[in-house]
């Protein structure tokens, strides 16, 4: 037994050391690892032999085994280091870094092309003394419509214009919703405006979206002119347009002010003589605008005897097709980064 036990470890050992000369990678190594110390391995069966030697002799022969056991596991943890070097340097000298050659400039990510116009209008607002106020998209039938001056039968009430939630709730149709809600919650002199997104029933074209932004300003205290609306709308696109702009008046009806008028400016593409953009008129119309309706000022607790004010708010997107030449309302909603990456 004894005779026939070593000659099998020695003949293990010679073919082990002749088959791991032949290992070329580090997968090789594990598959050798496994074959003979596994525990189906060729050396862990030797341990079976163990069971018909006499109590005597087990611990010696024993040692034989587990002396080859830690022989062949050392032999391939060294192997197994020389081609995990190798491996690794062949790795790293293929992935080397040309420090030579120019950086790649990370993608930054940016506001969207209608945030940056909306933070664009709103810094040039609070530069003028508005505070910014933030209204809520599901109002009451009141704020959107009662409080500021509406009809019962006004046409915009109707299911067609807006999206009823339930018979006194609705989603903001227009961000003059603010209104109200401002002069119940703050003392005068309240200039304020309030930005954010507005719903309509509408069909969808290249010049109109169920969903748009808007932005609107109100100012109220003692004494506030019609001129101080013309003054402050003159200011306001004279900054935004980043040079002096020319503004005309027609006169309009929204039922909370009173008088009402569309607002244009003088086109600073064509300067006035007739371009795409302007659609020829030589004009671009900018905004909806007026002296706050007494009815409305009465149902938001002011005296409209004593108080006086102006209001004026338009499309945030519409401004953008002008300023921009832009001609489809429905790309800022379609996320088309070859769109949206022309507006850094």
């Amino acid at each position: 037994m004894e005779v026939g036990l070593k000659e099998q470890i020695d003949g293990l050992r010679k073919e082990f050391q002749k088959r791991l000369k032949q290992v070329s990678n580090t997968k090789e190594i594990e598959d050798l690892r496994v074959h003979y110390l596994g525990k189906k391995g060729t050396v862990t069966s030797l341990m079976q032999l163990l069971k018909s030697c006499t109590p005597e002799e087990r611990p010696e022969k024993g040692q034989w085994i587990n002396k080859l056991k830690e022989d062949l596991d050392v032999d391939l943890v060294k192997a197994f280091e020389k081609l995990h070097d190798k491996e690794m340097q062949e790795q790293i000298d293929q992935e080397k870094i040309d420090i030579s050659l120019p950086g790649r400039l990370p993608l930054l990510g940016r506001a969207h092309p209608i945030s940056q116009t909306i933070d664009e209008m709103l810094d040039i607002l609070i530069s003028m003394g508005f505070s910014v106020y933030h209204s809520p998209e599901v109002e009451s039938d009141y704020y959107n419509y009662g409080g500021l001056n509406y009809p019962e039968d006004h046409p915009a009430r109707d299911m067609q214009d807006t999206y009823y939630l339930d018979e006194k709730t609705v989603l903001r149709s227009h961000t003059t919703s603010f209104q109200q809600r401002v002069m119940e919650a703050y003392d005068l002199p309240i200039r304020m405006a309030c930005p954010g997104k507005c719903y309509r029933n509408e069909e969808i074209s290249t010049r109109s979206h169920v969903l748009f932004h808007q932005i609107d300003v109100m100012y109220i205290d003692q004494g506030v002119t019609f001129g101080d609306l013309l003054s402050t709308l003159e200011e306001f696109y004279t900054k935004l347009f980043k040079e002096e702009v020319e503004i005309r008046v027609r006169a309009s009806y929204f039922p909370f002010v009173e008088p009402g008028m569309e607002v244009d400016v003088r086109c600073t593409i064509c300067k006035g003589t007739g371009c795409r953009v302007c659609k020829q008129s030589g004009w671009l119309e900018m905004c909806g605008a007026g002296m706050i309706h007494p009815e409305v000022l009465k149902a938001g607790g002011i005296d409209p005897d004593k108080y006086s004010g102006f209001a004026w708010g338009g499309g945030v997107e519409r401004l953008f097709l002008m300023l921009r030449g832009v001609s489809d309302i429905r790309l800022f909603l379609e996320n088309d980064m070859r769109f949206l990456e022309q507006f850094p």
